[in-house]
């Protein structure tokens, strides 16, 4: 019986993106070991019949919180944002879980292993937006050319889910944390504190980026044990692009050591001529190796 998995969750628009990070994943041995399972968010048939070959579990997401039918008429994707909340209710048979977004994709197995060390002891493991050469998320604008107006994610996301000035603030300059990979054991009281948050963002908030918010008042305001991982196991592309590395073949962060990329992620989309690389696979980028030469190059899986 396998101990440890991996979910991702897409619906049919994703469903080529959450094809390659399987197929990212099964490129390694150590795969073997790990189950795989999909929350079905829309996918259809003829893409259920192809991932089922593919993966150990395959369950229908549901919306775990009870949100207004107005917000989620035809988004059924949203699901997103709240069952990954709930994963030991779908999948109860495992003692970590590993959440990866469809549109990351596995570069280097050690992250895995990382992932599934950083949440023993009822840690969440998870990765900050800040680092090195990474785009800043805060805005700041200026009164009289001397008062200074900031504004950062956490800040803007926490007013607009009418979550108290008082905790807004405490979440204003904390490092943002990015949802889209994270790990925890089943038994991780974290998954109740994050609910529980989830339930008061989802009130009065935005349904997209709720379930982001939740976990950043979890660490940020509960005080929940949390492992920071490294960026390379969370890299965004969008902030900052990674180099290649010809002699191996793979990606690599764009600043020394060059460490090997864990899992690439292209949350935001990485855009060109407006087309987003995430829905279209021809879309190319210039990037930089390591001998500073530009190629052009997607940066999904198998491209």
């Amino acid at each position: 019986m396998k101990k440890n998995v991996i979910v991702s969750l897409a619906d049919s628009n994703y469903f080529n993106l959450l094809n390659e990070l399987i197929d990212s994943i099964k490129q390694f041995d150590k795969s073997n070991s790990v189950a795989i399972c999909v929350l079905d968010a829309g996918l259809e048939k003829d893409q259920l019949n192809k991932l089922s070959e593919k993966v150990d579990e395959i369950k229908s997401a549901e919306w775990d919180i009870q949100v207004s039918s107005m917000k989620v008429r035809g988004k059924e994707w949203l699901k997103s944002q709240v069952s990954r909340a709930f994963l030991p209710k779908y999948f109860p048979n495992y003692e970590k879980y590993l959440w990866i977004d469809c549109d990351a994709w596995v570069n280097d197995w050690n992250t895995v292993d990382l992932y599934f060390k950083a949440c023993e002891n009822g840690k969440l493991g998870i990765t900050q937006t800040i680092g090195p050469g990474y785009r800043i998320m805060s805005k700041v604008n200026w009164l009289f050319g001397k008062i200074a107006v900031i504004k950062s994610q956490n800040f803007k996301h926490a007013i607009s889910s009418k979550i108290g000035m008082d905790n807004a603030r405490k979440l204003a300059f904390a490092p943002h944390v990015n949802i889209g990979v994270f790990s925890l054991q089943k038994k991780s009281t974290c998954w109740d504190v994050w609910q529980k948050n989830l339930e008061t963002t989802l009130k009065s908030g935005k349904i997209f980026g709720s379930e982001g918010l939740a976990i950043n008042m979890s660490i940020y305001i509960d005080n929940i044990e949390t492992e920071f991982l490294p960026l390379n196991c969370n890299w965004i592309a969008s902030n900052l692009l990674p180099k290649f590395d010809e002699k191996e073949q793979i990606f690599v962060e764009p600043y020394l050591p060059n460490s090997k990329i864990g899992i690439m992620h292209l949350a935001a989309g990485i855009w060109d001529n407006k087309k987003d690389m995430r829905t279209d696979n021809s879309v190319k980028i210039q990037i930089k190796t390591l001998e500073n030469k530009s190629i052009s190059k997607s940066l999904r899986f198998g491209q």
